[in-house]
């Protein structure tokens, strides 16, 4: 990871607010805090203040409208191709993400990634599963990250649309390795917690795997800070036809991650790969997105270039498609 102090030079950006003009810059300090007042225009001044301690990041920037400071998550700003500062609540403007530690990036300023492995299961419940029995399901499976080692993370919850399958709870883990995901499997553990407190009320299981790749720095690898405490986790399951396998399928595949990445301001994360669980043919390729809002989902979800991917790169080359979400809350909430 490369945090602010590992920069060999300052770092500067020509930003605009409306009419006034400056410029971003950053200077490094590893022992201290740094404050750097940055935006100059006009006799006026507003202060840009960094904290960082080992891997968490914090920034406090003025909102020039209300004059007020906002202290916000992950160091980024959001630069529209203009220089214009741009707000994160704003809808469908494709931004460029700037980050002021610029983590995950390597000295030729390309973007560091790391391999991990991404573990689909959804979960076909008994019509006849109380609310009791619900909660205690899902307690008893998301506890189980930390009682085996190799998940680094995990969300599940009650899935929020009617699906063909008749899926109703989604369950997603990252693991670091594929040997991690085979321990899992096999972990007497795990499947002592199905036995005895998953199939008793389930039916039935679709399970998923595929290797991916995040930005290589701990928030993102471990889906940590405060943009990944909330959100709506996608879940997209796609069988291609056979002859498109290899070509058209990871065009399709490609172009979807690539339009993901156009979306910084809905969407934090999101991993996509050819599906490696031999005991599940039934489909080829995995997708998971997190979504910052379920008002983000909505937009991501009704815009025509998500749209017209779909109707043109993936209609003509698929045999079916399983698309499900979920609502993300803060641990300590019933539904995780």
């Amino acid at each position: 990871m490369q945090i602010l102090s590992q920069i060999s030079s300052p770092f500067t950006l020509p930003l605009r607010h409306g009419n006034r003009s400056g410029t971003l810059g950053f200077s490094t300090s590893r022992s201290r805090l740094k404050r750097e007042n940055i935006w100059r225009s006009g006799g006026e001044k507003s202060t840009f203040i960094l904290y960082y301690f080992e891997f968490l990041c914090f920034a406090a920037i003025i909102n020039f409208e209300t004059n007020m400071f906002k202290v916000v998550p992950s160091v980024s700003l959001f630069i529209d191709s203009r220089g214009d500062l741009n707000h994160m609540a704003k809808r469908n403007r494709k931004t460029a993400v700037v980050s002021a530690v610029q983590e995950g990036i390597s000295a030729t300023g390309a973007l560091r990634k790391r391999k991990v492995v991404e573990h689909i299961c959804l979960v076909k419940a008994k019509e006849e599963l109380s609310e009791e029995h619900e909660k205690n399901m899902l307690d008893f499976l998301y506890t189980t990250q930390y009682q085996m080692r190799g998940i680094v993370s995990m969300s599940l919850g009650r899935i929020c649309d009617q699906n063909p399958e008749q899926c109703t709870h989604a369950i997603f883990m990252r693991f670091q390795t594929k040997e991690d995901l085979a321990k899992f499997y096999e972990n007497p553990f795990y499947t002592k917690v199905l036995k005895e407190h998953v199939m008793p009320y389930c039916h039935g299981f679709i399970n998923l795997d595929y290797e991916s790749e995040v930005e290589d720095d701990i928030l993102p690898i471990f889906r940590k800070g405060e943009e990944f405490n909330y959100g709506i986790e996608l879940m997209l399951l796609i069988e291609f036809s056979r002859s498109s396998l290899g070509g058209r399928a990871e065009e399709a595949i490609t172009s979807l991650a690539n339009l993901t990445m156009e979306f910084p301001s809905l969407i934090v994360q999101a991993t996509k790969g050819a599906n490696m669980n031999t005991d599940n043919v039934e489909y080829t390729h995995g997708v998971v997105v997190r979504f910052r809002s379920v008002e983000a989902f909505k937009i991501f979800m009704s815009s025509s270039e998500y749209n017209t991917i779909w109707e043109s790169k993936f209609q003509p080359i698929i045999r079916k498609a399983l698309c499900v979400h979920f609502s993300v809350d803060p641990v300590g909430k019933e539904l995780m």
